[in-house]
C-alpha cells in the first residue's frame, strides 16, 4: 500500500544501490502510467472499502510514486546519448532523487496523520498525555522516521553510525536555552546509544513545548547540515520548515513522560498503521465528538477572554485615572517649568550683558599685560646677558678654585700618608723599647743570679782555705 511506503524507515526498504552497481535499463512501455496506477488504487479501494483518509493518502502517494517514474524516465531519456558506466551512474541519481522525492512526500502525510490523530485524541483526554498514550508513541516513531531520512552514515573503527543525535546537539550551540536538555540528556545512565540520547532529546524538548521551536533553529541553520544530511534530505528542503509549522500545533498539549526506566536505546521504531485505519462510521462519531468537545472549548475560552477583558478593562480605568492625575501634575510641572524658563532666559540676557563687559575688560587688561610683558622681557633679556658674564667669570674662577682645591686634597693625602708611617714607626719603636727593656731587667736577674753564685762559690772557698790551713 501507498501509505506502507511512505511510513517505513527507510532502512526498511532495502539496501540503496551505491553509484558503482549497475543497474538493468527498464523499458519505457513496461512501466505503468500515472492512469493505470490511480485506476488500480480506485479498485483495490472499493475492493478492500478503504475510508476516506486513507484513499486520500493512497492518491498522494500514488502521484508522488508516478512524478518519480517520470522523473526517473526523463533522466533515462537525457541520458541516451551515453554509453557504459556514466548512462549507468545518471540512471542512479535520478532514481535516488526521485526515490528521495517520494519518501519526503510520505513521511510530510505520515506526520500530517500522526499530528492529527495525536491532537484529536489529546482533546478527548483533557489535552494531558503520559508514556503510554499510543499516539503520542506514533507521533514519536514518525518524527524520527523524519530525523532519519537523509542521514548520513558514518564510519569508524567500530562500524557504521546513522543516528539523528547529532544534529540535535548542534542547537546547544545554536540557542543557549537547550542546554539544560543536552545535559540532562548526557546524564541519564540508562542512555547507552545515540538513538537512545536522541529520543530521549525529543521528550524532554515536548515537554517543554519548545520542540518547533529548537527544529526552527536547526533549519535556519541549514549550512551546518551538510555534514550530516545528504541534499535531498527532507530536513534540508521545503517539507522541513512545514513540518515546523506542524508542530506548533502540539504547544497546546501537556506531555508528562517519565525517563527513568523506559528502554529508549532498543526500541523498534516502527508506524502502526491500524491506528489511522478506521472506518467511516468511527471518524463521523469521533468528528462529532470533536465538534462538540470544540463548542466547549470555544465556551471556555470565551469566558476565560471575558473574565480577563474585565480584568483588563479595570486594570485600564485604574490605569486612565492615575495618567489622568499625572497629567494634572505635569500641566502644573509644565506651568511651572514655563516660567521658570523665562526666569533663566532673562537671566541669561544679563549674564550675556556681563559677559560682554567682562570681555571687554578682559582684552584691556590682555593689552596693558602685553605690554609690561615686553618691557619685562626687554629688562630680563639684558640681566641674562649680565648673569651670563657673571656666570662665566664664576666658573672660571670655580675652576681655578677646584684645582687649588685638588692640589691641597693630594698634600694631604701625602702628609696624611708621612703621619702613617710615623705612627707606625713609633709603634715599632716603642716595641722594641720594650723588648731591651725586657731583656735588660732577664740580664740583671742572670746578673743577681751569677753574683749569688759567685757569693757561694767565695764562701765555700774561704771556707775550704780555712780548713786547709786548719789541718
Amino acid at each position: 500500500m501507498a501509505a506502507n511506503r511512505g511510513g517505513g524507515c527507510p532502512a526498511e526498504r532495502g539496501p540503496r544501490p551505491e553509484p558503482g552497481e549497475e543497474f538493468e535499463i527498464v523499458d519505457r512501455s513496461q512501466l505503468p502510467s500515472p492512469g493505470h496506477l490511480q485506476s488500480v488504487t480506485r479498485r483495490r479501494a472499493a475492493a478492500e472499502g478503504w475510508s476516506a483518509p486513507i484513499l486520500t493518502l493512497a492518491r498522494r502517494a500514488t502521484g508522488n510514486l508516478s512524478a518519480s517514474f517520470g522523473s526517473a524516465l526523463r533522466a533515462t531519456e537525457g541520458l541516451g546519448g551515453t554509453d557504459g558506466l556514466d548512462s549507468t551512474e545518471g540512471v542512479a541519481r535520478a532514481a535516488s532523487k526521485g526515490q528521495m522525492t517520494e519518501e519526503r512526500a510520505n513521511l510530510m502525510h505520515m506526520m500530517k496523520l500522526s499530528i492529527k490523530i495525536l491532537l484529536q485524541s489529546a482533546l478527548s483526554l483533557g489535552r494531558s498525555l503520559d508514556a503510554d498514550h499510543a499516539p503520542l508513541q506514533q507521533f514519536f516513531v514518525v518524527m524520527e522516521h523524519c530525523l532519519k531520512h537523509g542521514l548520513k552514515v558514518k564510519k569508524s573503527f567500530i562500524g557504521q553510525n546513522k543516528s539523528f543525535f547529532g544534529p540535535l546537539e548542534l542547537v546547544e550551540k545554536l540557542c543557549p536555552e537547550a542546554s539544560d536538555i543536552a545535559t540532562s540528556v548526557r546524564n541519564l545512565p540508562e542512555l547507552k546509544t545515540a538513538v537512545g540520547r536522541g529520543r530521549a532529546w525529543l521528550y524532554l524538548a515536548l515537554m517543554q513545548k519548545k520542540l518547533a521551536d529548537y527544529l526552527k533553529v536547526l533549519i535556519d541553520n541549514k549550512h551546518l547540515f551538510s555534514e550530516f544530511y545528504e541534499p535531498e534530505a527532507l530536513m534540508m528542503e521545503e517539507e522541513g520548515m512545514v513540518i515546523v509549522g506542524l508542530l506548533v500545533g502540539l504547544n497546546v498539549l501537556d506531555a508528562n513522560l517519565c525517563l527513568k526506566g523506559e528502554d529508549l536505546d532498543s526500541q523498534v521504531g516502527v508506524i502502526d498503521f491500524s491506528l489511522y485505519l478506521k472506518d467511516m462510521q468511527d471518524l463521523d462519531g469521533g468528528k462529532e465528538h470533536e465538534r462538540i468537545t470544540d463548542v466547549l472549548d470555544q465556551k471556555n475560552y470565551v469566558e476565560e477572554l471575558n473574565r480577563h477583558l474585565s480584568c483588563t478593562v479595570g486594570n485600564l480605568q485604574t490605569k486612565i485615572d492615575g495618567l489622568e492625575k499625572t497629567n494634572s501634575k505635569l500641566q502644573e510641572e509644565l506651568s511651572a517649568a514655563t516660567d521658570r524658563i523665562f526666569s533663566l532666559q532673562e537671566e541669561q540676557l544679563q549674564l550675556r550683558e556681563q559677559n560682554e563687559l567682562i570681555r571687554e575688560r578682559s582684552e584691556k587688561s590682555v593689552e596693558i599685560t602685553k605690554q609690561d610683558t615686553k618691557v619685562e622681557l626687554e629688562t630680563y633679556k639684558q640681566t641674562r646677558q649680565g648673569l651670563d658674564e657673571m656666570y662665566s667669570d664664576v666658573w672660571k674662577q670655580l675652576k681655578e678654585e677646584k684645582k687649588v682645591h685638588l692640589e691641597l686634597q693630594k698634600e694631604l693625602q701625602l702628609q696624611i700618608g708621612m703621619k702613617t708611617e710615623m705612627e707606625i714607626a713609633m709603634k715599632l719603636l716603642e716595641k722594641d723599647t720594650h723588648e731591651k727593656q725586657d731583656t735588660l731587667v732577664a740580664l740583671r736577674q742572670q746578673l743577681e743570679e751569677v753574683k749569688a753564685i759567685n757569693l757561694q762559690m767565695f764562701h765555700k772557698v774561704q771556707v775550704g782555705a780555712g780548713f786547709v790551713s786548719a789541718s
